[in-house]
C-alpha cells in the first residue's frame, strides 16, 4: 500500500480489482484546506479513461509488474501474436486486445519485453522509436520535394506511416512509436 503523496504519473495501481495506468496526477493545496490529489488512470485491460479525486491520507494497492523478454514469432490466422519466452522457450499468444497497435512497430523474430501482472501478460513494451525498412511509397514529383508535404509509405511489418516526399523504397527509416510519426531517416 502507498499514500495518495506517494504514487507517480506512469505507475500502475489495483483499484477495485482492476488495473489502472496513471496517466496524469495534479496535487493541489488551495488554502489551509487539506491537500487533494487528482489523478487520471486508463484501464490496462479495457482502455477506458478514468479519474479519481484522493485525499492525502488515502492509501491505493500500488500493483507490481514484472517485464521478461519474450521474441516475436508470428501471427496467426485468428488474430493472435505468439511469441516465446527467451528464458523458458515456452510459446504464447497475445491477442490484438493488447498488443494490436503496437504490432505495427515490431518485425518477425524481434525481442521486445512482455509486461506481466500475476504471471499473467498484459501487453508488450516498446521503445521509444523503432528503424523500419520502407517497402512501398509514391514516387515523388519534381517540385514538390522542396515543401513540407508528406506522403503515404508503407513499411516493412505494414504499418503505414507518413513520410517526406524524397524518402524512397529500400531506405529505412527512424519511426516515433508513440504516435507513429516519421523522425529522421536511420544512420546505418
Amino acid at each position: 500500500m502507498a499514500r495518495a503523496t506517494e504514487i507517480r504519473k506512469g505507475q500502475v495501481i489495483e483499484h477495485e480489482g482492476q488495473l489502472l495506468l496513471i496517466t496524469d496526477y495534479e496535487h493541489k493545496t488551495p488554502g489551509n484546506l487539506r491537500a487533494i490529489i487528482n489523478i487520471k488512470t486508463r484501464n490496462i485491460e479495457t482502455g477506458q479513461a478514468g479519474a479519481m479525486r484522493l485525499g492525502s491520507g488515502d492509501q491505493l494497492e500500488v500493483a507490481f509488474l514484472d517485464r521478461k523478454k519474450a521474441q516475436y514469432l508470428y501471427k496467426e490466422a485468428n488474430g493472435d501474436f505468439i511469441f516465446m519466452d527467451e528464458e523458458t522457450y515456452d510459446q504464447f499468444p497475445l491477442g490484438p486486445d493488447l498488443v494490436g497497435d503496437k504490432m505495427g512497430f515490431v518485425k518477425e523474430n524481434e525481442t521486445v519485453e512482455v509486461t506481466y501482472h500475476n504471471e499473467r501478460p498484459l501487453g508488450i513494451a516498446l521503445p521509444t522509436a523503432v528503424v523500419l525498412e520502407v517497402t512501398e511509397a509514391e514516387e515523388a514529383v519534381k517540385g514538390n520535394t522542396a515543401t513540407n508535404v508528406k506522403k503515404n509509405a508503407i513499411v516493412e511489418t505494414g504499418l503505414e506511416v507518413k513520410v517526406p516526399f524524397h524518402i524512397k523504397v529500400g531506405e529505412k527509416i527512424k519511426i516515433n512509436t508513440d504516435n507513429g510519426d516519421f523522425l529522421s531517416r536511420a544512420n546505418d
